[in-house]
């Protein structure tokens, strides 16, 4: 048992998409769990100016808790944050490829030839580029072809504001052919820009042309944290899964809960997350889960995004999550959130 002292402040982060994360936070009970303990949890998202945001794609905090994208975390781990693995979701985020209306594009293998937009951004992990190349890449292994059967078009996007707005203003001025989008604001972005749909990722039957930044969507802490405070790391999982069994019963808060997370209208959330959503956010170490993210590592690190390798496997600890599971037995899903 650790005598570390407890630390004042547990931070958490997640990005704008469906998790068990933004669930317990909205309903409140991340700061039930630990406020009794004189620990105040935060957001990395919704603190003062004094929290470092960019925590979120480089993990260098500590007492930080993330559900997010892949790239960034593998980013993180492979420039050798001593972050740990303590679960893994699969979350079907609406991915497609869009083209613009009336060009008769329909299907993965019609993108053979193509020109494909590929956003640039001066960030230091650009997962946005990283996402485009990896849905390009899974819909067109789909036909049998590879990246090397189109051509990839760079569309700078720094001086673009909203998501995809870049490539769109690209696809409208016909500098490229096809764009590829996900989640709930790519579905209000598209309708706005009258795009029409020629691939829908999220049909094709293995989903090993589905891996992209959220699919698999890991759950990350710093290895600081969870050798001090092995205790903490199990309670806040804890508090996922109960969370992740609560979302099941309540289809109808939760689609709510994702407006408010991902900032779209219902027309947005409905279009992206199919029915069933609810009961997709239980985070899982499984070795079906663990080989898909490690695919995605191999894809990242061809197009050169990780610095380093990282053994998906080593960087797992399930130890975490078994502990949780066992405590989350003992408590009830719902529990009452402070006044």
């Amino acid at each position: 048992m650790t005598h570390a002292v407890l630390p004042h402040t547990l931070w958490f982060t997640r990005c704008p998409v469906p998790t068990a994360t933004g669930i317990a936070a909205d309903r409140q009970w991340l700061a039930d769990e630990f406020t009794p303990d004189g620990i105040t949890v935060r957001s990395l998202q919704d603190a003062v100016p004094d929290a470092d945001r960019a925590a979120h794609f480089t993990h260098a905090l500590p007492g930080l808790f993330r559900e997010g994208g892949n790239v960034p975390a593998l980013w993180a781990r492979s420039r050798g944050e001593r972050t740990r693995l303590i679960g893994l979701t699969w979350i079907e985020e609406r991915q497609t490829v869009l083209v613009a209306p009336g060009s008769g594009i329909r299907g993965a293998d019609a993108l053979r030839g193509l020109r494909l937009a590929v956003p640039r951004h001066s960030i230091a992990i650009d997962f946005w580029r990283a996402m485009a190349l990896r849905g390009f890449e899974g819909a067109l292994a789909s036909a049998g072809h590879t990246l090397d059967d189109a051509t990839l078009v760079d569309v700078p996007a720094d001086e673009h504001d909203g998501q995809w707005a870049a490539e769109l203003a690209a696809l409208r001025r016909g500098d490229v052919d096809a764009v590829y989008v996900k989640g709930a604001l790519a579905v209000e972005a598209a309708r706005r820009a009258g795009a029409e749909v020629a691939v829908e990722l999220d049909e094709l039957p293995d989903r090993r042309f589905r891996i992209n930044n959220g699919t698999p969507r890991p759950i990350t802490v710093h290895q600081q944290l969870l050798d001090d405070h092995p205790d903490l790391v199990d309670r806040f999982l804890a508090v996922l899964l109960r969370a992740a069994d609560w979302a099941t019963g309540q289809p109808d808060e939760v689609a709510r809960i994702l407006g408010a997370e991902t900032g779209a209208g219902a027309a947005g959330v409905a279009g992206a997350y199919r029915p069933g959503t609810h009961l997709t956010l239980h985070p899982d170490l499984s070795d079906q889960r663990l080989a898909l993210l490690a695919e995605q590592e191999a894809g990242l690190r061809a197009h050169g995004f990780l610095p380093e390798p990282v053994d998906v496997t080593a960087w797992a600890d399930p130890e975490p999550l078994r502990r949780a599971a066992a405590l989350a037995r003992l408590q009830p899903a719902h529990r009452p959130s402070a006044p």
